[in-house]
């Protein structure tokens, strides 16, 4: 299963934006990685280069690689609606990522991981494929075995991040519903997804 491993306050610092979240490495190094970063002014970048930055950006915040970003935009270009906006919509609906709003793993790395060593269940069946996408009224639960585990009990314990309007999340039984999918306004990610569209109608 291919995914990126590299170091990520350096992909932080090449975007200037903590895409993956709270990193205190990022918040002190706040300038271009490299060994004259520190000394170097982010150059002007052409129109090609802001849409491919935005691409790139999306594809790391979510944790996708070329073509698997790519086969999802082709969905996206398929589906009734506005492209950019369903992309991140699909993007959302993910398994990996639902699993991360919800709060049960920490990051959506932590919960891909989660999700690939069968800790999760769908509408109370395994599933170890973290770009399955969810459809409105699924149920997202941890498995009875792993609610003990100390990654998902801190996880749920410390989430101090604000569950999406539209995921219902039952502490007790450790159980999510995906209700439907998110609205643009209602997907807090700094993505510019209409450079997305223009970058790939190229």
């Amino acid at each position: 299963m291919a995914r990126y491993i590299g170091p990520k306050t350096r992909i932080a610092r090449k975007f200037d934006e903590a895409i993956f979240g709270p990193d205190r490495n990022f918040e002190k190094r706040k300038y271009p990685p490299g060994q004259h970063g520190q000394n170097r002014k982010r150059a002007k970048i052409s129109e090609y280069g802001i849409q491919l930055k935005e691409k790139q950006k999306a594809k790391y915040t979510y944790g996708l690689l070329e073509r698997q970003f790519r086969n999802l935009f082709q969905k996206a270009q398929r589906t009734k609606g506005v492209t950019g906006e369903v992309l991140l919509q699909l993007l959302e609906s993910r398994l990996d990522n639902v699993v991360f709003r919800l709060g049960i793993a920490p990051t959506r790395s932590a919960a891909r991981q989660l999700v690939t060593h069968r800790h999760i269940l769908v509408n109370g069946e395994y599933h170890n494929i973290p770009s399955m996408i969810l459809r409105p009224g699924d149920t997202v639960s941890v498995r009875e075995k792993s609610k003990s585990l100390q990654v998902i009990f801190e996880a749920v314990r410390d989430n101090k991040r604000s569950r999406p309007s539209w995921m219902e999340w039952d502490t007790h039984l450790m159980t999510g519903k995906f209700l439907n999918r998110p609205e643009r306004a209602e997907i807090p990610e700094n993505i510019k997804e209409q450079l997305i569209v223009e970058l790939y109608s190229k």
